[in-house]
């Protein structure tokens, strides 16, 4: 009987697996990733736990898949070769963007290159305005000339973004059936099906990367579903979405524009799941691995979520006032900030003689130092291994052989030495560096979002999220940390506690006071029925297909919108006087005051989210992981020039029964976890190590 659900995270550096019971029983695999191909460590990966375990395929009885593969190839601009068809005179919106500059005062700043070149971007003379109403069609024999230039060009795929489509998609339609016509099997977005809502260059960008990652995760998710197949594992396939949701694997084929930012989504839908089954109600999810961080607020045990994010710019900074590295996604994500500060950051010092700390990073190969496997500049993992914060001999249960005097001769060399400091002073310089630079995403989505991350409890995870967790803390006035059972694991546990997501939207722009509540209502069902078509297709109905509302507003004038949930059923007057006040206290949460009853509201976006719920309690009361072999030993570590080398305590998370004063190390098979001097450790009846600060 197939009895075990798979939660599988790809991250730069490792791949991680993880298989829980409904008992809590936890199997888990931690193995390379395989850049080339990420299906082939995933694969791999399963056949060595079956193979240890004595499972069979058959015990699977469902995937869910975090994937850096669409973030990947927008990174590395190795997506598909788009061609773009829009409308006359806007060949060149996606140049232009919106000229938001994410650096002030950079004169050196380049935007980065479109996704599409200048020359695979076509014009259509048609126009649609505002209204919807057609002012001018476009020419068939116009249409087949441009599409027939871009299949001589030899486009892999072909996206189709006309102005003002969101309020009539007709013109974008016919030119689908075009497409289809003559070029049957090539992939194709058009923005009405897309993102069928008003601004255009958010619109177009979106379609735009929707096309460009589509061959690429279309091909990915096959050569896993046949791998997976050819293994015996013919368990069902979902794909987490940058939304917190799980969708299929055929839905993330048809729209890969969801699924850009997976991997990070699970770590803060698993913390947020820990945290109501706790009865936390804020939590601040920080999850550091081997190349970024990254930092999600979860508040009233709601997951914060922004209206649209930027790809492809670096650091996924917060501010509301300084985007456009990147390229322009519209869909419903994750609130996250995310810095280039992981285990493999390489250190380098710049030319004013200051130590940097990333954002580059050594990854999984040639990794770190002392890994021994090609990597020639000191990494973050380097110093926490001078430092004495990790095993001197080993990683990952023993898997992972380290050479820690390795670490030391290059980080003398190349660091220390430069700079003048001994050896731990530089060492710890770097720890500290990098906890200051992943501070800086904890206020990016805290206090630039106007709420005091002091109210908040830190929960760490990732492969040195706990590392750092509680000197992070202290500086920045938290209180309490929690790590979680197989915290390096831990992104592939919030793949099982999710729910099945599938969002809908469209632009309904209009004075809440002048809306009229029957066409409104009429709209928003519109939506819900989209959403409840989908989920009855996958198998959720009644009680377990859930459909929630929310709107995007701003007062009139203003260009950015906040979402905001809206009333259910049938909407009257006073519902929409409950809708205004809701954007104007989350107004007041954000920016710190709202207007007067006299300052109209706008509505600009509606949306639904259908959630197909499961029928059996996703999270066990009590994990049940096999801990590490070894016993209660210590070894010398460095804190700083105050405290100076300390005997630490080397423990098990087991041994945390009774609480113990810091300084301590606990050492597990996927992550240490440091409590530095003058903190408290325990671990709670669920399994959870609390720091006291």
């Amino acid at each position: 009987m197939s009895r075990f659900r798979v939660g599988i995270d790809i991250g730069g550096t490792f791949t991680d697996i993880v298989l829980l019971d409904a008992d809590g029983t936890v199997l888990t695999r931690k193995v390379s990733s395989s850049v080339d191909n990420y299906a082939r460590a995933i694969v791999e990966g399963l056949a060595e736990l079956f193979e240890a375990s004595g499972l069979e395929p058959g015990d699977i009885s469902e995937i869910r898949h975090g994937t850096t593969v669409a973030s990947n190839a927008i990174l590395e601009l190795k997506g598909a070769r788009v061609g773009l068809i829009t409308s006359q005179g806007f060949r060149d919106v996606l140049e232009i963007r919106t000229l938001r500059m994410p650096k002030l005062y950079d004169l050196a700043w380049e935007k980065p290159p479109p996704l599409v070149e200048r020359y695979l971007r076509r014009t259509v003379d048609e126009r649609v305005n505002a209204d919807g109403v057609v002012e001018r069609a476009p020419d068939p024999e116009e249409i087949a000339r441009e599409v027939g230039i871009l299949l001589e060009q030899g486009v892999e795929a072909i996206a189709v973004c006309l102005i003002n489509a969101y309020a009539n998609p007709a013109h974008e339609q016919a030119i689908a059936g075009v497409i289809r016509a003559m070029a049957p099997d090539l992939p194709l977005c058009i923005s009405a099906d897309v993102l069928p809502e008003m601004k255009e260059y958010e619109r177009t960008s979106t379609t735009v990367i929707n096309a460009y990652v589509l061959p690429v995760v279309s091909t990915y998710l096959a050569a896993l579903r046949t791998g997976l197949d050819a293994g015996g594992v013919a368990a069902s396939l979902y794909l987490m979405q940058s939304n917190g949701g799980l969708t299929t694997a055929a839905a993330a084929a048809r729209l890969p524009m969801h699924i850009i930012e997976s991997g990070p989504a699970g770590g803060v839908i698993g913390s947020q799941a820990i945290a109501r089954a706790h009865g936390i109600e804020n939590v601040i999810a920080f999850d550091m691995g081997g190349t970024t961080a990254k930092t999600s607020m979860i508040t009233r045990g709601e997951v914060t979520r922004a209206l649209d994010m930027q790809v492809g710019g670096g650091i996924i900074h917060g501010s509301r006032l300084l985007t456009g590295a990147g390229y322009a996604l519209k869909v419903p994500a994750i609130d996250l900030a995310e810095v280039g500060a992981g285990g493999g950051s390489i250190l380098t010092i710049d030319p004013g003689g200051s130590l940097l700390a990333g954002p580059n990073s050594a990854g999984a190969q040639p990794g770190p130092v002392c890994y021994g496997i090609g990597g020639e500049e000191p990494t973050i993992t380097d110093a926490n291994l001078v430092l004495g914060y990790l095993n001197p001999e080993h990683l990952v249960g023993g898997a992972l052989r380290i050479d820690r005097d390795r670490a030391a001769r290059v980080l003398e060399e190349k660091i220390a030495r430069p700079l003048g400091l001994p050896l731990e002073v530089a060492a710890h310089g770097a720890h500290l560096i990098a906890a200051s630079n992943m501070i800086r995403a904890i206020k990016a989505v805290s206090t630039e979002r106007g709420r005091d991350p002091r109210n908040y409890v830190l929960f760490a995870f990732g492969g040195n999220g706990p590392m750092f967790a509680a000197g992070m803390a202290r500086a920045i006035g938290i209180s309490r940390v929690v790590v979680p059972p197989a915290p390096g694991l831990f992104s592939s546990f919030g793949l099982l506690y999710a729910d099945v997501e599938h969002h809908y939207s469209r632009t309904f722009r209009c004075l809440l006071s002048d809306a009229d509540p029957a066409e409104l209502t009429r709209a928003w069902d519109a939506l819900a029925r989209e959403a409840d078509r989908e989920l009855g297709q996958e198998g959720f109905s009644g009680p377990s297909a859930v459909i929630e509302r929310s709107a995007s507003l701003h007062y009139k004038g203003q260009i950015y919108e906040l979402s905001v949930s809206a009333p259910d059923g049938v909407l009257d007057q006073d519902k929409l006087s409950d809708l205004a006040e809701r954007f104007g206290q989350e107004h007041e949460t954000v920016y710190g005051h709202r207007a007067g009853p006299e300052e109209p509201v706008e509505l600009v976006n509606i949306a639904v989210v259908g959630r197909g719920l499961s029928e059996v309690n996703r999270v066990p009361e009590r994990l049940r992981l096999a801990e590490m072999d070894g016993t209660v030993a210590a070894r010398q570590a460095y804190f700083g020039r105050d405290a100076g080398w300390l005997e630490t305590p080397v423990l098990r998370r087991g041994d945390l029964s009774t609480p113990r004063e810091g300084p301590v190390i606990i050492e597990e098979y996927d992550a240490t976890c440091l409590v530095p001097p003058g903190a408290r450790s325990e671990r709670d009846r669920f399994g959870n190590i609390v720091i006291s600060l």
